[in-house]
């Protein structure tokens, strides 16, 4: 409002078509605070003017007029116009070298930014080189123990993890790692951060322990610095009791889980999806646990919530749906499944499409409940329906295609139809053999493929 008032007297006393380098500042002011309250149009509106004008007074190579280059660039950059942000930084990134000389911070930042546009844009090989580039500034310009310096090592970090390099992320996290140790406070939330990310990692690699060593330490941070009912402990605590899931630690995970949903529960209420995906996670516990009664209350509650906040025919809906299917299927419930099965399809088929993944595995499944039942006939239209979509798609899965065809030969098998059982099993082979597999991955009527070739060698294609 103080910039705001400035400007109307500075405009009152010299003119409103008058420029000068102080309006031109308050200008530039203003716009930084309409930035800092995510108002970018008026923002972006008060940086061309402080643009035009000390362009006009100041000349293109002045520091000023790179001030509010980048500022507008970074404007651009939060709307999503990333062509004109990349311009614009590119402006900057000139003014700064010419000026400040090549081995400054904010040749170092800008370096950075341009670096996250191509990140964002999947461009990896140019965000990488922006990176490395903006690192070696910014250690020449800072030192190697800097938070810019620890900053630009994240953003790299994650680059490399969403390469799916996960030996170089882990070597640029930890390096990012120890400089936060040495510049940030000990309980600062960028440390949590970076743990986290090389949490991640290693669960990802199935190395439990080294990931739960990690989080924990993240936790006690957390309960540090924000307490111990913050919903952001919440959510590095699911990730702990989801290594406890993956490792079969069930007992662990459900209580670590019900820690979870009772911080967001008290912080949240009942009605919120983090709420209903905790619930969802202990149902899947529980179900693991062959506590069937008790899942199928967790998923129940879920259900409820996610119906109430998305609607009927959210994928999420489809989710729960799926896994109380499931439940009624293990338990021997045909009906149940069969019904919940048929409204996850539906659900699927409104929310992804008629061609999605999902929309496959949930056909898979309903043909796998009436080939149970006996109702043959019914299960191959639904596992051809299936197969046709899965051969259809622009990169087709081939094991899956063989999953299903393999489903289709039992079918057949069962039917007594011998020709089409050794035309079905032979395309699974086929496309096995297309996914790097041998034909025992394939079980037919109880028997593996290599098995059934042994015993009943005019059976087998």
């Amino acid at each position: 409002e103080l910039y705001q008032e400035s400007l109307v007297i500075r405009r009152a006393v010299l003119g409103v078509e008058c420029e000068s380098i102080e309006i031109a500042t308050t200008l530039n002011n203003v716009g930084r605070i309409y930035y800092m309250r995510a108002e970018h149009d008026k923002a972006l509106e008060l940086y061309r003017d402080a643009l035009r004008m000390r362009r006009r007074l100041l000349g293109d190579e002045h520091l000023d007029v790179a001030a509010t280059v980048y500022n507008a660039g970074q404007t651009y950059h939060q709307r999503g116009e990333l062509d004109s942000a990349m311009q614009l930084y590119q402006e900057f990134l000139r003014i700064a070298r010419q000026r400040l000389g090549p081995h400054h911070r904010d040749v170092a930042i800008m370096l950075k930014c341009m670096a996250q546009i191509h990140h964002e844009r999947k461009e990896y090989d140019n965000a990488a080189a922006l990176y490395e580039e903006a690192l070696a500034v910014g250690k020449a310009a800072l030192g190697s123990f800097h938070p810019e310096v620890a900053s630009t090592l994240n953003k790299l970090g994650n680059l490399l993890y969403e390469k799916g390099d996960f030996d170089s992320a882990i070597r640029v996290y930890k390096e990012g790692l120890d400089v936060e140790r040495k510049v940030l406070d000990v309980f600062h939330p960028n440390i949590v951060v970076t743990l986290t990310n090389i949490g991640q990692i290693y669960k990802l690699r199935g190395e439990y322990q080294n990931a739960l060593r990690l989080y924990k330490e993240a936790v006690s941070i957390q309960r540090h610095s924000l307490g111990t009912a913050h919903p952001n402990i919440s959510s590095t605590l699911s990730s702990i009791a989801l290594i406890h899931y993956q490792s079969r630690s069930y007992n662990k995970a459900l209580d670590v889980y019900q820690e979870a949903l009772r911080i967001r529960r008290d912080a949240f209420g009942d009605h919120n999806l983090d709420v209903a995906s905790t619930l969802n996670s202990i149902g899947l516990v529980l179900f693991k646990m062959e506590l069937h009664e008790l899942a199928m209350q967790s998923f129940h509650e879920s259900l409820r919530i996610r119906r109430r906040l998305l609607g009927n025919d959210h994928r999420d809906v489809a989710i729960i749906l799926y896994n109380i299917a499931t439940i009624h299927l293990e338990i021997g419930d045909d009906d149940e499944a069969m019904v919940y099965y048929r409204e996850t399809l539906r659900v699927e088929r409104s929310a992804l499409g008629q061609k999605h993944h999902d929309v496959v595995l949930t056909m898979q499944h309903i043909g796998q409940v009436h080939q149970q039942r006996g109702e043959l006939g019914e299960a191959l239209s639904y596992f051809h329906e299936a197969l046709e979509i899965q051969q259809t798609a622009s990169q087709p899965d081939y094991m899956s295609i063989a999953q299903t065809l393999n489903h289709i030969g039992n079918v057949y098998l069962q039917r007594g139809n011998a020709k089409e059982m050794v035309d079905a099993f032979s395309k699974a082979v086929y496309y096995l053999k297309k996914a790097g597999k041998d034909e025992e991955s394939l079980a037919i009527s109880g028997f593996n493929f290599y098995g059934l070739s042994k015993m009943h060698p005019e059976c087998a294609p």
